[in-house]
């Protein structure tokens, strides 16, 4: 086990190691001393600022959206009757994912150039935002299904039968017990659409996001600023994993300790 962590965490080490290099940017492989440098010149410069503002912005629209359709996709799959219509439709949902993301990304692009033509505007922001939901749905979607399932279906009609309105019983019943799926699809999403590269490349017109920007580094040079940006982003992921995890393991210990009181109270 040891192993296996090592193999896939020593490259991210390594990463974090020569973020502080203090060596010059033609050398990247020898560390000759701690200095925050590459840090204090990825602040000071503008074209990274810029390119990690769009992909952020595009991250949190693409993720909240995501997040929400994938919900109401979910509740929606979960209460279609025919066992058949819900295995169909699941198979149609999952196959963005195990299509290829060069198909996804050609196929979307030629989409995005008929509508802009048409509507008289161009590649950016928009289409960006918009291809990103579309392969973040289907993530969100399979983090959401499993915990509708394992919920106990009568819940619902419970509420309604004790005077819950259907807006009231969902998010009083049904939302609670799919918060965790919900958080878990959303960091999913947030974390693809960050890691994205070929449907961005074919459809962000010339709009500019990290991995686009890290790209067009290479035909020349890729300065250790990248290090210190690619550890920092590194570091929000893996904190924001930690709260959720905590804030989960949290709210079962007392989801836990309310079941025991009330068993207690029972038996007393």
């Amino acid at each position: 086990m040891f192993l296996i962590f090592l193999f896939l965490y020593a490259p991210i080490f390594v990463l974090i190691l020569f973020s502080f290099n203090n060596s010059s940017a033609m050398s990247r492989s020898v560390f000759s001393g701690f200095s925050l440098r590459w840090y204090r010149q990825l602040f000071g410069d503008s074209m990274i600022l810029e390119a990690l503002r769009n992909t952020l912005i595009i991250a949190v629209v693409a993720s909240a959206a995501s997040t929400v359709l994938g919900t109401l996709g979910a509740i929606g799959i979960n209460s279609l009757k025919s066992k058949w219509a819900r295995r169909m439709t699941m198979n149609v949902t999952n196959l963005p994912m195990v299509n290829p993301e060069i198909v996804t990304g050609v196929s979307m692009m030629l989409l995005f150039v008929i509508a802009t033509r048409a509507l008289g505007t161009s590649l950016g922001m928009g289409s960006l935002i918009i291809a990103h939901i579309t392969f973040c749905l289907p993530y969100v979607l399979l983090s959401i299904r499993p915990k509708l399932l394992q919920m106990d279906p009568h819940l619902y009609e419970a509420a309604l039968d004790l005077g819950c309105t259907p807006a009231q019983a969902f998010f009083r019943v049904v939302l609670p017990q799919i918060v965790p799926g919900i958080v878990s699809g959303a960091i999913m999403a947030f974390t693809l659409s960050i890691d994205d590269f070929v449907i961005s490349y074919f459809t962000s017109g010339t709009t500019q996001t990290l991995s686009i920007y890290i790209y067009s580094m290479t035909r020349k040079r890729i300065s250790p600023e990248i290090n210190a940006l690619s550890t920092m982003l590194f570091v929000v992921i893996l904190v924001l994993l930690l709260a959720v995890n905590i804030g989960q393991s949290g709210s079962a210990a007392r989801a836990a300790r309310r079941r025991a009181a009330q068993e207690e109270a029972e038996v007393l």
